[in-house]
């Protein structure tokens, strides 16, 4: 089904040549612009993102070391290497699964929307899966490569949020009339 879903895709490459200059674009440049745009939510914020920002670059790093993980443990390689593609960008052969593009992308994406700003975490989304397709039709990726990047953005984002969930100042309730704190709620 990897395969088959990859041949649909890929099929379409390199037939209309201004089609392929704007995903192969897409495929190499586009991530930056998401990483750039990540940063606007932070910006916006002040100095109330550093937490946040922390928790976004604590994400990234858990879903890099997820994605060594999965890379070592899988022998899937990239499509051109086994298989007659439309491959219109350069690549080197090697892991092909998780899509290490995908990973971040969709890792920026989900952390900036729980973390920080869920209207921007959405249009990072949608460039996130725009990255992604054109990795599959630029013929680098497969698209099961592309949702394990997902799958791996999503348990980091969320390894990340439980963590500091657990971790994180408790508020206390404000003291009662006797000067005490009887009122202590642990979640509050």
């Amino acid at each position: 089904m990897n395969y088959h879903l990859f041949q649909m895709i890929n099929a379409g490459a390199g037939r209309v040549d201004a089609v392929d200059d704007v995903l192969e674009w897409a495929a190499i440049w586009l991530i930056y612009v998401l990483a750039a745009l990540a940063v606007v939510p932070v910006l916006r914020r002040g100095r109330s993102a550093a937490g946040p920002a922390l928790r976004v670059v604590a994400s990234l790093g858990t879903a890099f070391l997820l994605g060594r993980v999965a890379a070592a443990l899988s022998t899937e390689v990239r499509p051109f290497q086994t298989h007659h593609v439309h491959q219109l960008i350069p690549h080197t052969a090697g892991p092909s699964l998780p899509s290490d593009h995908a990973t971040a992308a969709f890792t920026l994406a989900f952390a900036v929307g729980a973390f920080l700003s869920r209207r921007w975490g959405v249009a990072l989304t949608v460039l996130a899966a725009i990255i992604g397709f054109a990795r599959v039709w630029t013929g680098v990726h497969y698209p099961g490569d592309i949702a394990a990047g997902v799958l791996v953005a999503g348990v980091a984002v969320t390894a990340v949020a439980v963590t500091a969930r657990l971790l994180g100042p408790r508020r206390q309730a404000p003291v009662g009339r006797d000067g005490r704190g009887d009122t202590f709620v642990p979640w509050g």
